[in-house]
């Protein structure tokens, strides 16, 4: 069995979590998803401040990331990630429901790696996360400092 990787999913809307967590489920990979629901609590994650100081030091393989949310937005949670040579290398896909060019182009400028507009159907929703999840903890080779998941650790 191949070593799980963690994702960082970091999304405000208890809808949108629970679809995606579902989604995940459905390929047994619910496990290896770490929720932040603001970016603030993203940033806590990533530094292991407050209630996460206790995490492992590695970072996910992966953060999925919304870009309308409270406390910090997608964009400022992306603008610290890049511009920290700690967290530069961490791969960010942007997953959110903006169509607006402004926001594709902030986003490819401040360094996202992909920038996925949410689809509408569970079908279509779950295709593209198992596409993402794939590519992003199967194909793709993670940077140094990403370890694998063990399993009950979250």
């Amino acid at each position: 069995m191949p070593s799980l990787k963690r994702i960082l999913l970091v999304e405000d809307s208890e809808n949108d979590v629970t679809l995606i967590l579902a989604a995940f489920a459905e390929a047994h990979l619910a496990d290896k998803v770490v929720v932040a629901s603001d970016g603030q609590e993203a940033l806590d994650y990533l530094y292991r401040n407050g209630p996460h100081a206790g995490r492992p030091a590695d970072n996910p393989s992966v953060v999925l990331l919304d870009l309308k949310l409270p406390r910090v937005d997608g964009l400022q949670v992306l603008s610290r990630m890049k511009s920290d040579p700690d967290l530069r290398l961490v791969p960010v896909v942007m997953f959110t429901s903006s169509r607006e060019e402004v926001d594709l182009v902030r986003s490819y400028g401040l360094g996202a790696n992909a920038y996925v507009i949410k689809p509408v159907s569970f079908q279509e929703l779950e295709s593209a996360l198992e596409g993402l999840r794939v590519f992003w903890t199967e194909v793709n080779e993670p940077p140094p400092g990403s370890a694998p998941l063990v399993k009950g650790e979250a």
